[in-house]
């Protein structure tokens, strides 16, 4: 195996106790009458992460009007993305840093690996670019895409970036039916993280925990 593209929510990390407060905070300055008993929760973000945007907020907010959606999603993407700068918790699934330094062939406790490394999300623009900072890695990745960025599913952004940068034996490491489907669409092999968010059945191979990666190469 030499390319991993990964998904973030539920495969490189856990950020959804973080971003319902973000969004709770956004819901409260809105005020808006029809969500005023709305509460945003971890568990309720896991079953949406992973899908593009605009559809997690049909989901959340319903038919609320579309300027006022369009709105508070802008509002809760700021206030989201103010939660993850100011944490200080370690909300990274363990060994994730350590087997990506080991895949990129960055690692001094081991075999070092030679495999290109890649990120495609349904996210907002600049969650990716925060995720890599956060966590100390943003040298070692070589390109990665979303949907807050193109607009366009996660299927073609991973093809995006597969000819953006002319790659061959791709994988996608996700934990939902979504991932599993936009790589299909996409033609790469898929790969199940199942300590994630999701229940995937059919995947090309699973993984019970990220460091499990270092066995496939």
């Amino acid at each position: 195996m030499k390319n991993f593209i990964l998904d973030i929510d539920g495969t490189l990390w856990d950020s959804t106790e973080v971003v319902a407060v973000g969004w709770n905070r956004a819901l409260k300055e809105t005020a808006v009458p029809e969500l005023k008993d709305l509460v945003i929760t971890a568990d309720s973000l896991k079953k949406e992460f992973g899908k593009p945007m605009n559809v997690i907020a049909d989901d959340l907010f319903g038919p609320i009007d579309a300027d006022k959606k369009t709105a508070l999603l802008k509002l809760c993407c700021k206030y989201e993305h103010e939660a993850i700068v100011n944490n200080t918790k370690d909300i990274t699934f363990p060994g994730v840093r350590e087997t990506l330094r080991a895949l990129a062939g960055d690692d001094k406790h081991g075999k070092p690996g030679k495999c290109g490394l890649y990120i495609v999300s349904n996210c907002q623009n600049g969650y990716i670019e925060l995720v890599m900072e956060k966590n100390g890695i943003t040298d070692i990745i070589r390109d990665f895409e979303c949907f807050g960025r193109t607009g366009l599913q996660k299927s073609e952004n991973i093809k995006l970036v597969i000819e953006r940068n002319g790659l061959d034996d791709v994988y996608y490491v996700g934990d939902t039916v979504g991932d599993f489907d936009a790589s299909k669409k996409a033609g790469v092999k898929f790969i199940f993280a199942s300590y994630g968010f999701g229940d995937v059945t059919g995947a090309d191979y699973e993984i019970k925990q990220f460091a499990d990666l270092l066995k496939m190469v």
